[in-house]
């Protein structure tokens, strides 16, 4: 039984890192959302200061409210992603430490047997 305990603690540590993995992965879409809202919201300013929109107010607004909205968001899961990435190596180091720690026994060479 006390064989189990080492391999019970890795088989946690391996969910918990598939969990982190999948946060991370979020993380990264979000972050990848959040450009592309603080870009259009830049293209959407230039066409309102340039006349493009007939309610030119209202753009501007709408405009700068996404490229807030945006830097926020991209500031946000940018240090989520960071802190996500910085658990996975603490999990990661975990569990080569506790697989090092496993005692193991060589197989030796054998002939092989044929049915």
């Amino acid at each position: 039984m006390i064989e189990d305990e080492p391999t019970d603690e890795i088989s946690e540590i391996e969910a918990q890192i598939e969990e982190l993995a999948e946060s991370a992965e979020r993380s990264r879409r979000i972050i990848l959302g959040s450009k592309i809202a603080i870009a259009g919201g830049f293209v959407l300013l230039f066409a309102a200061l340039l006349g493009l929109f007939s309610s030119g107010e209202t753009a501007a607004l709408g405009s700068i409210a996404l490229v807030l909205g945006g830097i926020v968001s991209l500031g946000s899961n940018v240090s989520t992603l960071r802190q996500t990435e910085a658990a996975i190596s603490t999990a990661e180091a975990r569990r080569a430490r506790l697989i090092g720690n496993i005692d193991l026994r060589l197989v030796h060479d054998a002939p092989l047997k044929l049915m």
